[in-house]
């Protein structure tokens, strides 16, 4: 046979080995999210249903309220429709009952249905999660890499500086700072919504409005995660700063930014992308208030509306979506771990 064809079915042989043990990598990832993910959800469902339940009031009153006034008749009478006048026992199990059939519920503060209602609010936060993390791993990764090249020296020290700024202000604080600079005295960038009001665009057109509405919010979103990784990644470069890999770089007189970009960052990116899914469900929280500081109608803000009205249909679907969402974030985590470092392949 010839040689080149024999290594040529060689190489195709190992391609196809790699890929199979990447697939079973992500199958068995994805096995142990859902025998994980299950009790979790109908824990979150049973602690936060009882909460719920200890909190004063329904969305009944809350609709009473509004109105301005409603006769008893009326008000037994829709508890009596949504089912708020049955046993707290009865209504869990009613609620299972929605669940097992794929359904959230109804809302009777929106009237409609509690899928449908959060699925309309779910890419706008989607949106919002993803820049904001996009944005703090690239800037917290450069960080760290100035950091950590130019350790103990004034560039080291400035961002150390900058991260403690970033790291000790709250979210929604920066979030003011920023809006109040370059929305109100500055007027480069609308101060709320997630689109301009009464604008007709054309497609290309309307997601730049969109991105210039959420550029303020993913900022203020991003800042504590920025601080978070830049330091993460600065200790993870110097932990492995001394290792015989990077003497042996340094030996053949590579520059310092080589070695970092080629060498010793492949290892810092595996805590990092670890944290980044462990602070995922911080991200989703730290959105809830940014979207209220900025008006931006995602789940966050949903989820307060919800909590006002005691629309608690709404709340538990919010949680319930937000605890997958966790699960399967951190299963890509796993999977992309194994890709950066193949010796993660065979820990289980």
């Amino acid at each position: 046979m010839d040689p080149l064809m024999s290594r040529g079915h060689a190489t195709d042989h190992q391609t196809t080995l790699a890929l199979s043990r990447s697939t079973k990598r992500v199958l068995v990832a994805l096995r142990g999210a859902l025998i994980q993910a299950v009790p979790a959800a109908l824990g979150i469902v049973l602690v936060v249903f009882i909460l719920l339940q200890c909190v004063p009031g329904d969305v009944v009153d809350v609709m009473a309220s509004q109105s301005g006034s409603a006769s008893a008749e009326t008000m037994a009478w829709l508890r009596a429709e949504y089912g708020l006048d049955q046993p707290v026992l009865t209504q869990f199990w009613n609620y299972l009952w929605h669940l097992a059939h794929l359904s959230l519920g109804y809302s009777p503060r929106f009237g409609t249905d509690v899928t449908t209602l959060i699925l309309g609010r779910l890419s706008d936060t989607l949106l919002l999660m993803i820049l904001a993390q996009a944005l703090a791993l690239l800037v917290g990764i450069g960080f760290g890499i100035i950091m950590a090249v130019w350790a103990n020296k004034w560039p080291d020290r400035l961002l150390t500086l900058v991260n403690l700024l970033l790291y000790s202000l709250p979210g929604f604080w920066i979030g003011l700072l920023v809006l109040l600079l370059f929305s109100v005295q500055l007027n480069w960038l609308p101060s709320g919504g997630n689109q301009t009001i009464g604008a007709h665009l054309s497609t290309g057109a309307a997601l730049l409005d969109k991105l210039k509405h959420a550029l303020l919010p993913v900022l203020a979103l991003s800042s504590y995660f920025i601080a978070i990784y830049a330091r993460l990644t600065r200790s993870a470069l110097l932990d492995v700063a001394d290792q015989d890999f990077i003497r042996t770089a340094r030996a053949k007189g590579l520059t310092p930014w080589r070695i970092v970009i080629r060498h010793m960052l492949r290892c810092a990116l595996t805590p990092v992308t670890t944290v980044a899914g462990l602070y995922f469900g911080n991200l989703l929280g730290g959105a809830a208030v940014i979207e209220t500081v900025f008006s931006w109608p995602g789940l966050g803000s949903l989820a307060m509306e919800a909590i006002v009205a005691r629309d608690f249909n709404v709340v538990l679907g919010i949680l319930l979506l937000s605890a997958f969402m966790v699960v399967i974030v951190n299963v890509l985590v796993d999977v992309l771990q194994s890709l950066i470092d193949p010796r993660m392949e065979g820990r289980g």
